[in-house]
């Protein structure tokens, strides 16, 4: 009956019969992380995060931990036992070779397409802080890199003297991430330091961008939070930065680390767009301070 049973059935439902998983490893995957899904809520609230904090304040969810060899075996048992079914169906004649044949492929490439995304789960799940370096801006051997990976992210075109403006006057404040597995530069941020006209030290973010094939690795929050960390060590009071009010991605990333809102300027950049100006106050605001408070 049983034999009769699978042979009667379709191909794909052999299939989905030769590949389902138990529930121990389906639990298995989804502790790796296979199975879940990030959510993130954006900051709200003007009150900033404590700089010293924000390196450990939160966990990638998006990169799981690596499959442990009990996954990757259950897959090998998976497409044995669909080659000792197809063996057993086509020795007792309840199946001919063709219906078999296609039941194995199936399978096999089921099994193989789930291989191939756990061989890239274990390489994207590699630590960022381990695959990911944050470097220091060295020489001009470096400045093809910045130029590329900041022309190829950000709305405007820049000549490489305002490239060069910034980082040849504060090298401590230009940044890159490079990536020890692709052997490349992925980010990079590129910052100044100067008196505003209330004679604080104010910072200014001038360009960040990030390879976009290595987003969500915390790339932008590690290059923002140390070239913060650099601008303190020279008594920075506060720092500023624009941004398009449509890039919803560096509004949470900003206001994740505590930067509010000072105003919308209208029709600020080149397309058009308008922009956010963005502050966070390392030292106490001036009392006459305006939070702009309009809607995104």
């Amino acid at each position: 009956m049983d034999g009769e049973g699978k042979a009667g059935r379709s191909t794909e439902d052999l299939a989905a019969d030769c590949s389902r998983e138990s529930p121990a490893v389906d639990a298995k995957r989804h502790r790796n992380g296979l199975l879940s899904a990030e959510s993130t809520t954006m900051t709200t609230t003007p009150n900033r995060t404590p700089l010293s904090s924000l390196n450990g304040s939160k966990k990638n969810d998006s990169n799981p931990l690596p499959p442990d060899d009990s996954v990757l075996s259950d897959l090998v048992v998976r497409l044995e036992r669909c080659q000792a079914l197809a063996a057993k169906l086509t020795g007792a004649g309840k199946a001919d070779h063709r219906s078999v044949a296609e039941v194995s492929d199936k399978v096999s490439d089921k099994v193989s397409d789930d291989l191939a995304r756990l061989s890239v789960k274990d390489e994207d799940a590699c630590a960022p802080e381990d695959r990911i370096r944050i470097v220091q801006y060295i020489d001009e051997t470096q400045m093809a890199d910045i130029m590329r990976l900041i022309t190829k992210d950000l709305s405007e075109p820049y000549s490489i003297y305002t490239y060069r403006y910034f980082i040849h006057k504060w090298p401590e404040l230009c940044l890159l991430a490079y990536d020890t597995v692709k052997g490349e530069y992925v980010g990079s941020i590129v910052c100044k330091l100067d008196l505003s006209r209330q004679n604080r030290r104010r910072g200014y973010i001038a360009m960040l961008a990030v390879d976009e094939n290595c987003r969500r690795l915390r790339i932008g929050t590690r290059l923002v939070v140390q070239a913060i960390e650099n601008m303190q060590k020279s008594g920075c009071d506060e720092v500023v930065l624009e941004t398009e009010v449509t890039n919803l991605n560096a509004l949470r990333l900003y206001q994740n680390l505590g930067f509010v809102r000072e105003k919308r300027l209208f029709r600020y950049y080149l397309n058009g767009v308008d922009a956010f100006r963005l502050k966070l106050f390392l030292a106490h605001p001036p009392d006459s301070y305006y939070f702009y408070d309009g809607a995104l």
